[in-house]
């Protein structure tokens, strides 16, 4: 099966994408991953991971993406959370969010799932500035 890849300015969604995986950072999350599943998925060009250290935090962080979303013209589409908010997914059609307890990551191990996805590098360097990408 053929898999299309989004209409939307590549760049821009790039960089979207790297904001909010630099959210999740500021915000304590641990082990912030974003993966780039373009040509891989029929869902999305991008899969954000991270782990929360609270229920509060990781509710608190899908409130603050969704914002961040809206102000980078790239609305969320849709948002789930199991009852004990131990996953909360957050879906911008182009970026797929999943903020998890870290017990429920090692189950489910989304980055198996996705290991022939392209590791994203998001990082700032020490002064602030985005580190560079290919």
């Amino acid at each position: 099966m053929m898999c299309v890849s989004s209409t939307s300015d590549q760049q821009q969604l790039r960089r979207f994408c790297i904001e909010a995986a630099q959210l999740l950072a500021d915000r304590h999350c641990e082990d912030v991953r974003l993966l780039d599943v373009t040509g891989l998925s029929q869902v999305c060009d991008y899969v954000l991971i991270g782990s929360g250290t609270s229920d509060r935090q990781m509710k608190s962080l899908a409130e603050e993406l969704a914002d961040l979303g809206q102000e980078r013209d790239n609305p969320m589409f849709r948002s789930s959370a199991d009852n004990a908010l131990t996953w909360i997914v957050i879906d911008f059609v182009d970026l797929v969010a999943h903020l998890f307890e870290p017990n429920q990551r090692a189950y489910y191990d989304l980055e198996g799932l996705w290991s022939d996805a392209q590791l994203v590098e998001w990082q700032r360097e020490k002064d602030g500035t985005e580190a560079s990408r290919p």
